[in-house]
C-alpha cells in the first residue's frame, strides 16, 4: 500500500507541472493568433455626424473613419470599427473589447487620468442649439428651461461642470439621450428647449438635414481639443498612432480628408 501511495504521489507531482505548462503554453498561443491579423478595434458611436456614422447604404463612414484608416494603412494595420453606447466608452476601453476611442472624443481632465491619449488633431466647441423663435439668446436664458444633450458626451460634461447652468435648469439636470438625433428630434418638437453639443456636429446636421428653424447661439461653453483615447498604459500604440498623424498632417492628406467633411 505504501509502494502505491508513493508510485501515485509521484504521479501527481509529474502532471501538475505539465497542466500548468500547457496552460500557460496554450494562454501565449491565443495571445499571438489574436494578434496576428494586426487589427485594432475602435470604438465609435454610429449616429455621431459628420465624424463617424452609417449612411444610407448603412457604410461606415466620417471624419474620422478616414483619418483613422489612413493612419492605420500607414502603420501596415488592419482597423475595424465597432460601434458601442458612447456612454459606457470607459468600461469597453478598459475591459480590452476595444483598442481606441477615435469619434470627436474630447480631451479633459478627467479622461486625463483614465486613458492614454493622442496629440489633439482637431479643436471644437460646446454649442447651445436652439429654435430660432426662442427666447433663449445666451447661457443665462437657460434659467428654468429643459436643457438635452447625449449621454456620456462632453456636451454632459461640461453642463455638469457650470453649477451656475445646473441648478437653475427646470429640473436642476439635463435631460440625456442615447444620441444627439433623438435630442434634435425633441428639440424641433418641442419637447426640450435648447440641446448642448459638438459643434461639428451641429453645424453638420444642420446643413444636412434642412432644418432651418435650427439656430446656434454665439454663446458656448468654451473651445477643446479631439483626439483618439487608449487604454490607459498602452503608450505603444499611441506613440505610433502620435508619429502617424504627425506624417499625415505634414503631407497635407489631413487637409485633403478636412476639406472633404468640412467644405
Amino acid at each position: 500500500m505504501k509502494n502505491i501511495l508513493k508510485k501515485f504521489s509521484l504521479m501527481i507531482l509529474i502532471i501538475i507541472p505539465l497542466i500548468l505548462i500547457g496552460g500557460c503554453e496554450k494562454k501565449f498561443t491565443n495571445y499571438k493568433n489574436n494578434n496576428q491579423d494586426n487589427t485594432v478595434v475602435i470604438g465609435y458611436d454610429n449616429t455621431f455626424v459628420p465624424m463617424g456614422f452609417l449612411d444610407e447604404n448603412n457604410e461606415v463612414v466620417g471624419f474620422d473613419i478616414d483619418l483613422a484608416k489612413e493612419v492605420f494603412s500607414r502603420l501596415n494595420m488592419n482597423v475595424k470599427f465597432q460601434n458601442i453606447d458612447w456612454s459606457m466608452k470607459d468600461t469597453e476601453l478598459d475591459s480590452g473589447n476595444i483598442d481606441a476611442l477615435w469619434n470627436g472624443y474630447t480631451l479633459t481632465e478627467e479622461r486625463k487620468k483614465k486613458v492614454e491619449y493622442s496629440n489633439p488633431y482637431l479643436t471644437n466647441k460646446q454649442v447651445i442649439v436652439t429654435l430660432d423663435n426662442s427666447s433663449i439668446k445666451n447661457k443665462s436664458d437657460l434659467k428654468g428651461k429643459l436643457l438635452g444633450t447625449q449621454q456620456g458626451s462632453a456636451g454632459f460634461d461640461v453642463i455638469e461642470k457650470d453649477t451656475n447652468i445646473v441648478n437653475n435648469l427646470q429640473d436642476k439636470t439635463p435631460i440625456l439621450y442615447d444620441s444627439f438625433d433623438n435630442a434634435f428630434r425633441d428639440l424641433e418638437f418641442g419637447r426640450v428647449d435648447a440641446v448642448v453639443a459638438d459643434e461639428v456636429l451641429a453645424k453638420y446636421y444642420i446643413s444636412n438635414s434642412n432644418k432651418q428653424n435650427f439656430v446656434i447661439l454665439k454663446d458656448n461653453f468654451g473651445e477643446e481639443s479631439f483626439v483618439i483615447g487608449f487604454k490607459k498604459g498602452n503608450t505603444s500604440l499611441s506613440n505610433k498612432v502620435n508619429k502617424a498623424l504627425t506624417e499625415v498632417k505634414e503631407d497635407k492628406t489631413f487637409d485633403k480628408i478636412y476639406k472633404k467633411w468640412f467644405n
